[in-house]
């Protein structure tokens, strides 16, 4: 397979993540699987939560198409895989480092995309029940929250 359609293949993974990402939190962790993710939104006291489990759920299709990929000679699965692998990597790095600082990493980012991620999140936590949520996705924030973010400059 050549580079660069493993590239494309890998880089369009990652961009239907945010889309699969927006759909299983809104109808699956809203929904069915409300028990593992309420305390997200209701803060219990220790480190972890029972919404770390949706990690092992999220990575399990990429751990799947890494496998049968490398079993079977097949590099597009390999390349989905990746695609798969760095969104959980940049939805970790977003959400439990930068927004939510469960490690203080990146304490001091602050320009007007990350602020407007950061407000959506907030906006989404707002919520403490499973109904009446917004800001779904992850990576991509809805246009008033750039706006909001594009007037406060460094304030947050």
């Amino acid at each position: 397979m050549d580079i660069l359609v493993f590239i494309l293949i890998a880089a369009g993974m990652f961009a239907v993540m945010e889309f699969v990402a927006w759909f299983a939190h809104k109808f699956i962790m809203h929904g069915f699987l409300w028990t593992l993710h309420r305390d997200h939104h209701r803060k219990e006291p220790g480190f972890f939560e029972k919404n770390d489990a949706f990690f092992l759920i999220f990575a399990s299709p990429a751990i799947i198409a890494f496998y049968v990929g490398a079993a079977y000679s097949q590099p597009w699965l390999i390349a989905v895989a990746v695609g798969i692998t760095l969104y959980g990597t940049a939805y970790f790095l977003v959400h439990d480092v930068f927004i939510h600082q469960r490690f203080k990493w990146f304490r001091k980012v602050d320009n007007e995309y990350f602020r407007a991620v950061r407000r959506a999140h907030y906006a989404h936590h707002s919520h403490l029940d499973k109904e009446d949520g917004e800001s779904f996705g992850m990576l991509i924030a809805p246009r008033r929250f750039f706006t909001t973010a594009r007037r406060s400059g460094a304030k947050h």
